[in-house]
């Protein structure tokens, strides 16, 4: 005999974030219970909006106006809607591992000249994170790479420059666990320099008729729920620096 199940499942919106019971059908492949999930918690969220705001999908369905891109990492801890509180239509997001921006890569250029010059963004936001897998991995790759040069893969084909940045960092004298948040903060310092040289930047930043386009540098840390800004790049000011700023947003 196969029983209905029961989970919680997430109403967002706005600054809401509810759990509330969803009743799942019955499951005859329990592999698929994770899906099912998600699709039952889908429908109870769209009716939740409906609830409040009637009128949220028909206008959500015109178009979109973000005045924010999210360059982040696809770790699942890093949902950037819910760290945010933010609403469907505010952030344009790409994300990816290790949060990456390389300059021949054409997934993101085609997201960030999106952005820029058919959406308007006017912010773009790189974001790391404590504890990022890809880092680790890095780090380890970096020991001793002669000795274990190991098998070209499309992840380390794709980690291979946050490896070389590893590689030229000074972790002699670090623990562990700050080695790697050396190695997070410097990997978005890196991309954010990347985005800076490319061209959707670039060509924005030398119009002078142009919007306003200004590029941030955050680490998120899983262990406080917290964004604290590293640098900040506009046109005017086009090299980095540090601030002790951190962002309020909460889980």
């Amino acid at each position: 005999m196969f029983r209905a199940t029961y989970t919680y499942g997430p109403t967002i919106f706005g600054n809401l974030f509810v759990l509330h019971p969803v009743r799942l059908p019955p499951l005859r492949n329990m592999s698929h219970k994770p899906i099912r999930t998600l699709l039952n918690a889908n429908e109870e969220w769209a009716q939740s909006v409906i609830k409040d705001t009637p009128d949220f999908f028909a206008r959500s369905a015109i178009g979109q106006k973000p005045k924010i891109l999210w360059i982040g990492c696809s770790d699942s801890r890093v949902p950037e809607s819910i760290i945010t509180a933010s609403k469907p239509g505010d952030i344009f997001v790409h994300r990816n591992v290790a949060n990456q921006f390389h300059l021949h890569d054409d997934s993101a250029l085609s997201v960030l000249t999106f952005a820029i010059k058919e959406i308007g963004v006017e912010h773009v936001v790189l974001v790391g994170h404590t504890n990022c897998g890809g880092a680790m991995a890095c780090v380890e790759a970096a020991k001793d790479p002669a000795a274990n040069p190991g098998p070209s893969t499309p992840l380390t084909r794709w980690l291979s420059p946050l490896t070389a940045l590893v590689r030229s960092l000074d972790l002699s004298a670090c623990s562990a666990s700050e080695a790697l948040n050396k190695v997070v903060e410097a990997n978005i310092i890196k991309q954010v320099d990347n985005i800076c040289k490319s061209e959707p930047i670039t060509t924005a930043w030398a119009d002078p008729d142009a919007k306003k386009v200004t590029v941030y540098g955050w680490m998120y840390d899983l262990a406080e729920g917290r964004i604290k800004e590293l640098v900040v790049r506009d046109a005017s000011r086009r090299s980095s620096f540090g601030t002790l700023k951190r962002n309020k947003a909460r889980l």
